[in-house]
């Protein structure tokens, strides 16, 4: 599935910067838009191959997901490495919702981290946040987020 994601960014820096695209993408992209402008394909994401299964969650919210959960993963390694499971998803839980109802109010509109979260536990929740994922969650999916 991220093989498509990653190309078409790697497409749009490349577009955004007046670089060329090499063969490959180009082959890829303009085979692509032809299969979804000759009506192959009902949509253009069937065309660009970021096809998910009947009842799936879309691409971008696992890959939101997959975000979310590798800043919270850190974040129970590095700030809480030394509590269980249980200790970790509950301490991280009342952070992530005192941060909810305060700060994130403000950073939520931000397209950069605020130089002071950095190498704190802010910055992970931050990056949790902005993801996109559903957040804050609970202390049950933070601990199967820890044992994957």
């Amino acid at each position: 599935m991220f093989g498509p994601i990653d190309d078409l960014r790697e497409i749009a820096l490349k577009c955004l910067s007046g670089e060329p695209l090499d063969e490959d993408l180009s082959q890829w992209l303009g085979t692509a838009l032809e299969r979804f402008l000759s009506r192959h394909c009902q949509t253009i994401e069937d065309a660009l191959g970021l096809k998910f299964p009947q009842g799936g969650i879309p691409w971008w919210r696992e890959e939101a997901n997959r975000t979310r959960d590798g800043a919270l993963r850190q974040l129970a390694e590095h700030f809480f490495g030394d509590l269980s499971p249980c200790a970790k998803a509950r301490e991280i839980q009342t952070i992530a919702g005192r941060y909810a109802a305060s700060a994130w109010r403000h950073d939520r509109d931000r397209d950069d981290m605020p130089h002071h979260y950095a190498g704190n536990p802010h910055g992970l929740l931050w990056e949790a946040f902005k993801s996109g994922a559903i957040m804050p969650i609970g202390e049950r999916q933070l601990r199967n987020i820890f044992a994957e």
